[in-house]
């Protein structure tokens, strides 16, 4: 039986960066993958989808080119050929992966891996022994009891090779995969119409990001119902029909085809025999600080244990257990996630917004910089967008920030490193930011913010 010092199950971001800062500090390390190397976000998630929203948003530009001469009114999409170059680019960055695993000495090894025991892996058959095990298996969308669901398609389906764009699709769920998606097909000529249990889409996010956002998409052409509860999905005909009650008024939406997008749960099949397994909640692997579960040797990161199902969350917890297996402390805070939505326009935050600030009973200055007034907003003709800076009202430092606007998703580090850090609105003050940038409204927004706080 072959041993080595780390096995890890999943070979997704969380996996395979584990995998690597294991090899690198010493430890035999093998990792285990049934599909593709590089998991859901590389294969079936974050990657697919932004090079579709790539895509659309060159279409955008091309239909906007009126504006400078340009006469682009007819566009011609050939999503076959879109959906070429998505498969190219995961294909080079999944080529990459693999090739760094080999490079550093992590054995690949292929199939369903299953853990009959502490200390013990089974792939396909054979069984390996570890000093230690992490789960890094991630997730899979879900699909809640509604008579037929069946008939939908999830995203995973949706990011497959399609020859066209849909004429019209009907979202359910309005959070980041719907509105994401929502954006695409949109941009691209369908029609699109989002169907939300709760009171806003995107709920987790600003409240002033989330009327935006609607905002924008219904002048789009994109229909946004929120409070809206399905009961059904039917066919009629070449259409689908989602069934839904909103404030005790029954309603419907059609049609060509239904995306399922409301989140997705762990993925856990077959990984425990019956009569051995670690701890859950609500199948979720729970976890201590360290990523270890309930059995000694046995740990998960991702989303298979956190409640915040991010591939860059995955990658950095993979990275820090693999620094304690072996002793070291992790640099990265772990505690603080960055989150960005690839919408038209961005958006990204981090920390607290000013109503969460608020619910904790801390004082809060708020300073806001309008996009409209950005040069850079104004050439690429953007939408109504924002910054805004969240600063404890005693002290000026950065608690957080939400940002809706152009690259808001490459701008948000630095205001990540400001929240990390304990940074104050002066100390961002700082900072000279080059003209013309969208970033020039961060300056904006610390402006606004250090005249609030000296008033």
């Amino acid at each position: 039986m072959e041993h080595y010092g780390l096995i890890v199950i999943g070979a997704g971001p969380g996996g395979y960066e584990a995998a690597l800062r294991a090899a690198k500090l010493g430890m035999k390390t093998a990792v285990v993958e049934e599909r593709d190397v590089g998991g859901t976000c590389l294969n079936r998630g974050c990657i697919p989808t932004k090079s579709l929203l790539h895509a659309s948003e060159m279409v955008q530009t091309l239909k906007k080119g009126g504006e400078w001469g340009v006469s682009a009114e007819n566009v011609a999409v050939d999503f076959a050929a879109v959906h070429r170059r998505k498969a190219e680019v995961t294909e080079k960055l999944r080529t990459g992966v693999e090739g760094l695993l080999k490079q550093k000495k992590v054995d690949l090894l292929r199939g369903h891996a299953t853990i009959p025991a502490p200390g013990r892996v089974s792939v396909g058959g054979v069984e390996y022994s570890a000093d230690d095990i992490l789960i890094a298996t991630g997730s899979v969308p879900a699909r809640p009891p509604i008579p037929g669901l069946e008939h939908a398609v999830t995203s995973d389906e949706v990011l497959a090779d399609q020859e066209r764009v849909y004429k019209s699709l009907v979202i359910i769920g309005g959070g980041v995969i719907g509105v994401e998606l929502a954006c695409v097909y949109n941009a691209l000529g369908c029609q699109v119409t989002i169907v939300e249990a709760l009171e806003r889409i995107l709920p987790n996010m600003d409240r002033e990001i989330c009327q935006n956002m609607t905002m924008i998409l219904r002048r789009r052409g994109v229909a946004v119902n929120t409070a809206c509860m399905v009961s059904a999905v039917e066919k009629d005909g070449e259409e689908l029909v989602v069934r839904y009650t909103c404030k005790d008024t029954p309603g419907e939406a059609r049609g060509e085809a239904v995306l399922c997008a409301i989140g997705r749960r762990p993925n856990t099949a077959g990984l425990f025999p019956d009569d051995f397994t670690v701890e859950m909640e609500r199948g979720r692997i729970v976890v201590d600080e360290r990523f270890q579960t309930s059995v000694p040797g046995i740990y998960a990161i991702g989303d298979v244990s956190s409640k915040i199902q991010l591939a860059h969350v995955a990658a950095v917890q993979g990275i820090a257990c693999a620094d304690r297996l072996a002793g070291r402390e992790p640099l990265t805070d772990v505690a603080l996630v960055p989150g960005c939505i690839y919408t038209s326009p961005e958006i990204a935050s981090i920390g607290l917004t000013a109503d969460e600030a608020k619910g904790l009973g801390r004082g809060v200055k708020v300073g806001k910089a309008l996009m409209s007034a950005n040069g850079k907003t104004v050439i690429a003709g953007g939408e109504r967008g924002f910054i805004k800076i969240v600063a404890d009202a005693s002290t000026g430092v950065v608690l957080g920030a939400q940002l809706m606007c152009e690259r808001a998703t490459d701008m948000l580090s630095e205001l990540t490193e400001a929240v990390v850090n304990g940074l104050t609105a002066r100390q961002l003050a700082r900072v000279m930011r080059p003209h013309p940038t969208f970033e020039e409204a961060v300056s904006a927004a610390v402006e606004d913010l250090l005249e609030k706080l000296e008033k």
